[in-house]
């Protein structure tokens, strides 16, 4: 901001306004003939008038400019004032955000039924925050890479595996039916809720741009079917029961190297954008890749137990060198 004009520069300023108009007049009536001496005085107080105006301009123009600073410094002040009280907003959506992230993780380190609202929290979370989904999806893909043992009959409900299997009933107070039913009613949740929010269609629903590392995994009756995915690696899991990807689009490279597949293996319809890599996957069931569309394929070492459809497939570059092809 410019600094304020002094005050005795302001009072002193019409005296000397007057002096220099008195001397302009005498300078000019001893140049001029007594016939002139009233242009001269006429001359001598425009030129007064002149500079007085000339002051009075410019303690304008300082006052204007010395405003308009002012304003300057009181706008950025609120504009600083602003960003302040925005940026303790947000650090307060941030803890809030951790806390509630730090807390659902906690529970899926707990008990069964703990671990289900441990899940559906951060399906909630990653609901609200688009920024966090592709974090809460890699704890949901850690939490199925983790090593699990399914029951005998993984396929079935756990309603199906009380009834049928009596020792699993809950029994007095403090027994706890078998631990293994319970966890595969946590990880077919943590399957439901990927499969959910990864939806073809442009929906709230849909977490678009995602990618799943699911290497290593153990999934059951996998159901992905009509879904869309960037990146997907899938090599190394086993498929118990039936693995549903039949109009399933893989934007991104999609990984399925020495994975088993168990039964029915369904790929029907399914385009692979980018590079598939089938490198010696076992299908132990049937395999279908009617009409899908390949761009790369990588289909060496692959093992079958089982028929494998590629009626109308769409076959960009495609290598199926030691591909073992049986039928039992």
């Amino acid at each position: 901001m410019l600094t304020p004009i002094p005050r005795w520069v302001i009072a002193a300023g019409l005296p000397m306004m007057i002096v220099v108009a008195v001397a302009a007049v005498w300078l000019l009536l001893g140049m001029r003939v007594d016939g002139d001496r009233l242009d001269a005085i006429r001359t001598g107080g425009t030129l007064g008038v002149g500079l007085g105006g000339v002051v009075a301009l410019w303690l304008a123009v300082r006052r204007q400019r010395s405003t308009e600073l002012d304003v300057l410094q009181k706008y950025e002040v609120h504009r600083l004032a602003e960003r302040t009280a925005q940026d303790a907003r947000d650090d307060v959506i941030d803890r809030r955000i951790t806390e509630q992230y730090t807390k659902a993780v906690e529970q899926l380190g707990q008990s069964a039924p703990v671990r289900l609202g441990g899940l559906y929290a951060l399906e909630r979370l990653a609901q609200n925050n688009l920024g966090q989904r592709q974090t809460i999806v890699n704890v949901l893909c850690a939490y199925l890479r983790m090593p699990f043992t399914p029951p005998v009959r993984p396929a079935e409900t756990f309603d199906a595996a009380v009834r049928r299997e009596p020792s699993v009933r809950p029994g007095k107070a403090g027994e706890d039916i078998d631990p293994r039913h319970q966890e595969l009613q946590v990880r077919l949740a943590a399957q439901r809720i990927l499969a959910d929010h990864l939806i073809t269609e442009d929906s709230e629903k849909r977490w678009a741009d995602i990618d799943l590392d699911l290497t290593g995994a153990t999934l059951v009756d996998f159901d992905f079917h009509d879904r869309r995915v960037r990146e997907a690696k899938f090599a190394d899991a086993t498929f118990i029961g039936d693995a549903d990807f039949s109009n399933t689009a893989f934007d991104g490279k999609a990984t399925f190297s020495r994975a088993q597949f168990t039964g029915r293996a369904e790929f029907s319809n399914a385009v692979f954008a980018a590079a598939a890599w089938f490198f010696k996957t076992w299908f132990l069931g049937s395999g279908n890749f009617r009409l899908t569309s390949f761009r790369y394929l990588r289909f060496e070492g692959v093992r079958t137990d089982g028929p494998l459809a590629f009626e109308e497939a769409k076959l960009g570059m495609a290598w199926f060198g030691s591909a073992c092809f049986s039928r039992p």
